[in-house]
């Protein structure tokens, strides 16, 4: 058959062949630079030699897929999509990058203080996770990193375990009777014995180049960058097994810090940002459920020149409540996470 030039009546995007001396060129038709959910995908070929083309294959990430193909929950971020077949006998393929975003705003969330408690202003706090009542925190800095188990109550450090000086403590979460600690540039894990928080072994990274953010779903990892991507990770190697894109309705989402997991859902701070926010991630989509918004938080701290960001949030099942702090914090609050009016 013959696929020639045809006018589209929206903005199209080109994606060159590898092989550019053939005038095939895939060609996208949307009125913006990005799709969401409910949107039509839709594409044809730009055929400028009028080659006959055959055995046309179009997929989305490998998956068969139909022109006009309805984007309906699909992971956000980035996505291939490709045609394939020949060109005059000759095999040919086209590609172009499609990116998702959500289809509507996350919800606006804000917070009640419940307690305040003492915290270590020493602390650079990179991870923080409750076992029961037991808190356990991960600092960060060369030469000053550690694990931690604190009475949450009176702000004791109960056991401190440091690092070597070498590396630079990240996030940290808890499963199976094991501590899993990250390191930020070292490509390096931790594992510990929980009970007497003794280190059993190591583990690198994958994919991902840097280690901040850890938590877990009661099965698997879920470890954060310092990217919008969330690699998930198989509880018994740690081997990355796959990823999600963090994505609200406009844009990506970046700079991934700590994690928490909590009712079927990823809670996020995020590092450096304008606010002191942290975000609600669906972990099966990437989509941002939520913002909650916790400023004012750090003006109530002992104001020094060390420090630094809101970072720090673990839920505590037992009380149905979140301990939030951050890096080098003289108090850690525990607050009730409400939806703004």
């Amino acid at each position: 058959m013959k696929i020639g030039i045809y006018s589209l009546l929206f903005v199209t995007f080109l994606a060159c062949n590898p092989s550019t001396d053939n005038g095939i060129r895939l060609l996208v038709d949307h009125p913006k630079k990005s799709f969401q959910w409910g949107d039509t995908l839709r594409f044809s070929l730009q055929n400028k030699k009028d080659l006959t083309l055959d055995q046309l294959s179009y997929r989305l990430d490998g998956q068969t897929i139909e022109n006009k193909h309805v984007f309906q929950k699909e992971r956000l971020g980035k996505h291939q999509l490709t045609i394939s077949g020949t060109a005059d006998g000759k095999a040919f393929r086209v590609q172009k990058s499609i990116t998702l975003l959500s289809d509507e705003p996350p919800k606006l969330y804000t917070y009640k203080i419940l307690n305040t408690y003492p915290h270590d202003k020493a602390a650079y706090t990179q991870g923080l996770e409750f076992l029961g009542d037991e808190l356990y925190e991960s600092t960060g800095l060369k030469g000053k990193s550690s694990l931690r188990k604190v009475d949450f109550k009176t702000g004791t450090v109960e056991t401190l375990k440091p690092l070597a000086d070498e590396y630079f403590g990240e996030g940290l979460t808890l499963l199976n009777d094991k501590i899993y600690q990250l390191t930020w540039l070292s490509k390096l894990g931790f594992i510990y014995d929980q009970k007497s928080m003794e280190v059993e072994r190591k583990f690198t990274y994958g994919s991902s180049k840097q280690g901040w953010g850890l938590c877990n779903d009661g099965q698997k990892l879920y470890k954060s960058d310092g990217t919008n991507r969330i690699y998930i990770l198989d509880s018994t190697n740690l081997k990355e097994i796959d990823f999600i894109e963090v994505m609200t309705h406009k844009s990506t989402l970046n700079k991934l810090n700590e994690l928490e997991w909590h009712n079927g859902k990823i809670y996020a701070n995020t590092y450096q940002f304008q606010k002191e926010v942290a975000v609600i991630i669906d972990p099966k989509t990437g989509k941002v459920d939520g913002v909650i918004d916790f400023s004012g938080l750090k003006d109530q701290v002992e104001q020094h020149d060390k420090l630094d960001v809101l970072n720090g949030i673990a839920y505590h099942p037992q009380r149905n409540s979140f301990f939030v702090t951050g890096k080098n914090w003289s108090l850690m609050f525990e607050v009730a996470i409400l939806e703004k009016q």
